[in-house]
């Protein structure tokens, strides 16, 4: 029987990743200290507030929204999702051969998925989401 020997593994080849962590915790404390030391230094009575934002408080804090914003918001999350989804494909499309039925069948579900989402943009402009009268 004969021992198993462990992988080595040089330690110099994690050297960059040392290097991106050492930035990454540099730029944090800097960013915090160059706050403390150069930002301005703020008090008052509204300063101490829960949730100020630096103006006093004045009114509700239930402020209605126009429903439009939540959908313009949906829409752009549909078409970010479907960039996702579009990345693979259009990358692996060029490596399928021409005539194979694998490469018909990807064409039809890249094509059934986007129609979905073309009706999807459609009844969004029938009913109005992207005006802003």
């Amino acid at each position: 029987m004969t021992p198993v020997l462990l992988a080595t593994t040089d330690v110099g080849s994690y050297l960059p990743v040392f290097i991106v962590i050492l930035m990454a915790i540099t730029f944090a404390v800097a960013n915090i200290v160059l706050t403390k030391v150069l930002g301005p230094s703020r008090t008052g009575a509204v300063k101490g507030i829960t949730y100020e934002s630096g103006m006093n408080p004045v009114g509700t804090a239930r402020k209605r929204f126009n429903v439009r914003f939540y959908l313009i918001a949906v829409v752009f999350l549909v078409f970010d999702v479907e960039i996702i989804f579009l990345y693979p494909w259009a990358t692996t499309f060029p490596n399928l051969t021409p005539h194979s039925s694998d490469s018909l069948l990807w064409l039809v579900r890249i094509m059934f998925f986007l129609f979905t989402t073309v009706v999807a943009y459609l009844y969004g402009w029938r009913k109005g989401v992207f005006r802003f009268d």
